[in-house]
């Protein structure tokens, strides 16, 4: 049997990923795979980029990965990147942007947005065109297969959806989740013969008023809107003034 634990969007959470790491101890799951957005909209960078470098097996880009790696110059982006090496920031520049491997037969695609692009995002209400065309190959962000399942990120929600007989999964998110105050985050099972797999979503709590504490002690951009996420699981819209 294969078993991974797929985490993504741990924003610079360190405290809940050490609440999360603790759990994939207890359940003694190693094969860990991070989805992207290790940075941004958090306090401590630097920690959670080191704590994916030691434990993560398969890593992959998120948006403001590639964001405060250079892409973008927004406050946001310039705080994180400030604070990380240089030998960090190249790490996530040079993230892949997608995995594809065979369980059971079945082509499996893990990417952190979707199969479109890093700032394009797939929502549960996007249109069943739009769900469909996530699972065709898109050679130029080196996505070469007709994909039977897709996992992804981005949206700090959990989902499992059935798109004509094909699971697309969102693992939720690890340091920021804005369907809950709980990180969240994915096991997937896979049978040893035949395309038989279950999908297991996992909550757990967290120091959270250490995390808040560490973001109070910063200078980061956006202090209130990130403590009202952590404490409310919304999101504090902040287009208005940076375009985000």
């Amino acid at each position: 049997m294969t078993r991974l634990a797929i985490l993504a969007d741990l924003h610079a959470n360190l405290s809940a990923t050490l609440a999360i790491h603790a759990d994939l101890q207890r359940r003694g799951l190693k094969d860990i795979w991070v989805l992207g957005d290790l940075v941004g909209k958090g306090p401590r960078p630097r920690e959670v980029v080191e704590w994916t470098q030691s434990y993560a097996v398969r890593v992959i880009q998120g948006n403001w990965d590639a964001r405060v790696a250079g892409a973008t110059h927004r406050p946001q982006d310039l705080w994180p990147r400030a604070r990380l090496s240089a030998g960090q920031l190249q790490y996530l520049a040079e993230l892949p942007y997608g995995i594809e491997e065979k369980f059971g037969g079945a082509w499996w695609r893990f990417v952190h947005a979707s199969s479109r692009g890093l700032f394009h995002r797939l929502y549960p209400h996007s249109s069943l065109s739009e769900q469909l065309d996530a699972f065709l190959p898109n050679p130029a962000l080196g996505l070469q297969q007709h994909a039977d399942a897709l996992v992804y990120a981005d949206t700090h929600e959990a989902l499992l959806l059935d798109v004509e007989g094909r699971p697309l999964i969102n693992c939720g998110s690890v340091g920021n989740p804005l369907d809950s105050t709980l990180p969240c985050y994915l096991i997937l099972d896979f049978g040893a013969h035949g395309p038989a797999y279950s999908a297991t979503f996992v909550r757990v709590p967290y120091e959270r008023e250490e995390e808040i504490a560490a973001a109070e002690a910063s200078d980061m951009p956006f202090i209130r809107e990130y403590v009202t996420e952590l404490l409310t699981g919304a999101y504090q819209k902040r287009r208005a003034r940076l375009g985000e």
